[in-house]
């Protein structure tokens, strides 16, 4: 027999043995499943969403990463002598290079009634499959694991080299099978002496009801699947949402049911949640366990979730009403995190973790960001920091935006100040309507815009609240925070300056901010710290005199390393750094960092308080960072991404900049709708030059504030 597994799997494998099995409801458990243990993790064709689904590294991956009792999952096809395979389709066209090495051998069948092509289990034996290769079959997901060869494990490969604390056998197309007089009652009941087989679930009555006298409930448990709620189950010619309304009947032949996650939690037609349905209650009543299916990282969730899968496992296992009983997904790290880290913690928990967590344009992954409600939002959700990033208008009033690109973040561009574009090549190469082109009443005439960096790849922010929420003046946005619990507030002022340097359209921000921060009393309280962000070190040392401010300098630019001598220059203007890191979550708790930057406050801030830090060597393998490099060695070279040039060093001349000059107020010069001319400077050959400084936003969503003094 060949070892199937990849020998950089070997030593990840020893893990803990399987819990013991669910015994009667514990009324003082926190858990409210039908035991009251902790509901399982079900590791779809094991960690699916990155290997090949069913290969030797998929299920090593899921036993190494997951918890102790994870359970491998693994659906079962029948080959033409019999032998069952761990395939995700009985089409094996969909997840291995069959259509390659068989060349000329697809078929045509019916599949619950629809004509399908393909290359079928049915047609091949399990010798003619031996250089068959897995492949991944989901083409949004990575394919640079396929050149392993991963070959097609059977269920006694799963069993016996991987030694699962649970294995759950999937029987998909029984009907199909006995069609090709092919027994799947048969192979699975034969099975079933030779290895431990802790669930068998199918969509088919007729199958479970075959094999319900002849499998031991102690040993084995048999679970119903439903599948959408209009498909038709073939023994009983009823939609599968009419048999949910029968589980007095289901109970007849099974112990539990595995239903899509939708069953329990509908979404609208805009993927906004809508009420629990009673599933898991009136299931739990019948004496039944309640799985639910299609859990995945990389498919938009529901907007209720803001992009984070834990958040959505914890609305099934832990939302104070009900419990599901186990979860099936094909990324088992993720539930893993979600139940022994993350479940049971109260809002007003206090953070483990030290972090700051600074909003970044307040909650902007969940509101137009530095609106109101961004900002609202970012406090109650947990912000240690909430941040403005400066902007001035024409008739010189600071506010919160995070670019001084109208376009980027207002519906300008479709408003009656589209004729004020213009391209300014010292703030952006493109064309744009700038901040100090409007006046403040201007602006606040415009509707906000959420930023969805992604939305080429189909993936939107919070589209119900898209234009929802007000800008604030920089005044306004200091009211709010000096009115509130968050112990700091994070000012940016970004400067780009060409010679002369003047602020754009003449208007002082550094003045502007100043006098904000006099005027809302900043200058003498100690209850709230005040921090500045620049990447430009002038600005930073027109603060330095103030000595109640914290100076933030921004590192603009990727850098593999930074001179003493740089260190000791930052040293000398700022008391922290803030760099770019293009990191998980969990590396940058590894790294020990003071703060990280995030659209997202709410998901940092719960990290904070997860249950599983602090733990060192203790840590459980869900909750340790990924190694860098450590996936490269289960890469095959060709498949390799191209070596990058390495990223530069930061030198002294690199954050060293001119003094700022001082600042005459210019009266505005009328244009359309209030626009104004940018000045045009000379520069030293005589030739008319656009002197402009830029206030940007910091583009990273995540990023680390790592102290200096």
């Amino acid at each position: 027999m060949r070892n199937f597994l990849v020998p950089s799997l070997l030593l990840i494998l020893q893990l803990a043995a399987l819990a013991a099995a669910q015994g009667s409801s514990n009324s003082t458990s926190p858990w409210k499943t039908l035991s009251g243990d902790a509901p399982l993790v079900i590791a779809r064709g094991g960690f699916s969403g990155l290997f090949p689904d069913s290969s030797s590294a998929a299920y090593g991956v899921a036993l190494s990463t997951s918890v102790p009792n994870v359970v491998l999952w693994c659906d079962v096809q029948l080959t033409k002598d019999n032998s069952g395979i761990c395939s995700p389709d009985v089409n094996l066209q969909n997840s291995s290079d069959i259509a390659y090495v068989f060349k000329n051998k697809n078929k045509n069948y019916l599949i619950n009634g629809v004509p399908t092509s393909g290359w079928f289990s049915v047609d091949f034996t399990l010798d003619d499959l031996a250089n068959v290769v897995l492949t991944q079959g989901i083409y949004s997901r990575s394919n640079r694991f396929d050149g392993n060869v991963f070959q097609i494990l059977t269920v006694q490969n799963v069993s016996q080299q991987l030694r699962p604390p649970g294995l759950w056998l999937n029987i998909q197309h029984d009907a199909f099978f006995r069609q090709h007089n092919l027994s799947m009652r048969s192979f699975v009941l034969s099975v079933s002496r030779i290895v431990i087989v802790d669930y068998i679930s199918s969509p088919e009555v007729n199958f479970l009801g075959s094999i319900y006298a002849r499998i031991k409930p102690s040993k084995t448990k048999l679970v119903f699947r439903f599948l959408t709620v209009e498909e038709i189950e073939p023994l009983t010619n009823q939609t599968y949402g009419s048999l949910l309304k029968n589980l007095t009947f289901v109970k007849t032949f099974a112990s539990g049911i595995l239903v899509p996650k939708s069953y329990i939690w509908p979404e609208d037609a805009s993927q906004y949640l809508l009420p629990h349905t009673s599933v898991v209650l009136d299931a739990h009543k019948e004496g039944l366990e309640v799985f639910a299916a299609n859990f995945v990282n990389d498919f938009p969730l529901s907007y209720n979730y803001s992009y984070d899968p834990v958040a959505e496992y914890l609305n099934y296992v832990d939302n104070g009403v009900f419990s599901v009983d186990g979860v099936l997904s094909d990324f088992p790290i993720t539930p893993s995190e979600a139940i022994e880290c993350f479940s049971h913690i109260g809002k007003n928990d206090s953070g483990q973790a030290k972090p700051l967590v600074i909003s970044h344009n307040g909650a902007g992954g969940d509101y137009p960001g530095c609106t109101d409600l961004a900002y609202k939002s970012a406090i109650s959700d947990g912000a240690d920091v909430i941040d403005c990033p400066v902007q001035m208008t024409n008739d010189g009033i600071p506010f919160c935006l995070s670019s001084i690109n109208l376009i980027d973040s207002t519906n300008v561009a479709q408003s009656s100040f589209s004729n004020l574009s213009t391209t300014i090549p010292e703030i952006q190469e493109r064309s744009g309507i700038f901040t100090f082109s409007l006046t403040w009443n201007e602006i606040q005439g415009l509707t906000p815009e959420i930023s969805s960096p992604f939305s080429q790849f189909l993936m939107y922010r919070n589209p119900k609240f898209k234009n929802a929420g007000n800008f604030l003046t920089l005044p306004d946005f200091l009211a709010l925070a000096k009115n509130t619990t968050v112990p700091r507030v994070l000012i940016k002022i970004e400067v780009k300056c060409s010679l002369p340097c003047r602020d754009a359209q003449g208007l002082g921000v550094t003045d502007a901010v100043l006098d904000a921060l006099s005027k809302a009393g900043y200058d003498n309280q100690t209850a709230k710290k005040v921090m500045i962000q620049s990447t430009n070190s002038s600005v930073l040392l027109k603060f330095k005199e103030k000595n109640n401010y914290e100076l933030v300098y921004e590192v603009d630019e990727n850098i593999r390393d930074a001179l003493n001598s740089t260190v000791e220059e930052i040293k000398s203007f700022a008391h922290s750094v803030v760099m770019q890191l293009w990191k998980s979550t969990h590396m940058l708790w590894k790294l020990e960092i003071d703060g990280v930057i995030t659209d997202f406050p709410k998901t940092a801030a719960s990290y904070k308080k997860n249950r599983c830090l602090g733990l060192g060597t203790k840590t459980p393998p869900y909750m340790q960072p990924v190694l860098p490099g450590s996936l490269l060695q289960v890469i095959v070279n060709e498949s390799l991404p191209p070596a990058e040039a390495p990223y530069p060093v930061l030198t002294e001349s690199d954050v060293s900049e001119p003094p700022l000059p001082s600042v005459t107020k210019k009266a505005p010069t009328s244009e359309s709708s209030g626009g104004v001319a940018a000045p045009t400077p000379t520069s030293r050959n005589g030739q008319p030059k656009i002197a402009a400084c830029v206030f940007l936003s910091n583009l990273a969503i995540v990023a680390t504030s790592l102290l200096l003094l």
